[in-house]
């Protein structure tokens, strides 16, 4: 059964995003173990994740392409008074090896990243080559199904159509399609870069259909996010796809 959203020591769990209960939950049984650990977080550049883990003791190094986003990491982890635990550095994920000096990260965070890189493939290498022997890596990335369910849902069927044939569904504009990945692909590309993964998770099953004008109790959603998580069919129409994975 997979923890309920008051098991998560990281950071408070009432405060914790639906859609992100299920990432942390995840993560705590390696960050609240009271080690500290080194953290490698690959375009979290507003820190999200970076803040958090700071604040229970851990080192995190943030490579963001982005110099306005590495800006209001060091605001925000200033203001949280870890800002002695928190680095950003301007770089791309697929080229780690020339910001970082070998494999020295005990946790890597690769989220929202795969999606929207050059080369997913290269940039998942670039991460386990970032970390120590047996250091995991958290990947988070977007779910076919989910957009597809998305699209279909919000009167758009043509494009729910274009998205389940992993199609452009607006192929006249500027910028490219974000990727959307199936379980098996995400699996295949974690285990090509050399990693071991553990069990993919379904992020955000059903907080995104809700919205916040729904009203339901926040932590009522959080709950049910965490039971279904790991439960197919729900986690197979999820908007994202998550993985724990191993670098032996």
């Amino acid at each position: 059964m997979p923890p309920s959203a008051s098991a998560s020591a990281s950071p408070a769990a009432e405060q914790l995003p639906a859609r992100t209960a299920a990432v942390w939950a995840a993560l705590d049984p390696v960050v609240a173990a009271g080690r500290s650990l080194r953290v490698l977080d690959v375009g979290g550049g507003s820190g999200m994740f970076a803040v958090p883990l700071a604040r229970l003791g851990h080192d995190v190094t943030v490579v963001d392409p982005s110099a306005d986003a590495l800006a209001t990491l060091q605001r925000r982890a200033e203001t949280a008074g870890v800002g002695r635990l928190v680095r950003g550095v301007q770089g791309d994920g697929d080229l780690l090896h020339q910001v970082l000096a070998g494999p020295a990260y005990d946790l890597a965070l690769c989220h929202s990243v795969l999606e929207v890189v050059d080369d997913p493939a290269g940039t998942l290498r670039q991460i386990a080559g970032a970390l120590r022997p047996g250091g995991l890596v958290s990947v988070a990335t977007v779910n076919r199904a989910g957009a597809v369910l998305a699209r279909a849902l919000g009167g758009h069927p043509v494009e729910a159509l274009a998205l389940l044939e992993d199609r452009d569904p607006a192929p006249g504009r500027a910028r490219p399609a974000r990727r959307r990945f199936v379980p098996a692909e995400l699996l295949a590309l974690v285990e090509a870069a050399g990693l071991r993964p553990g069990a993919w998770r379904g992020l955000s099953v059903v907080a995104d259909l809700l919205g916040a004008a729904s009203g339901a109790d926040p932590g009522a959603v959080r709950a049910l996010e965490l039971a279904l998580a790991e439960t197919s069919p729900y986690r197979d129409v999820a908007t994202g796809l998550h993985v724990l994975a191993a670098r032996p």
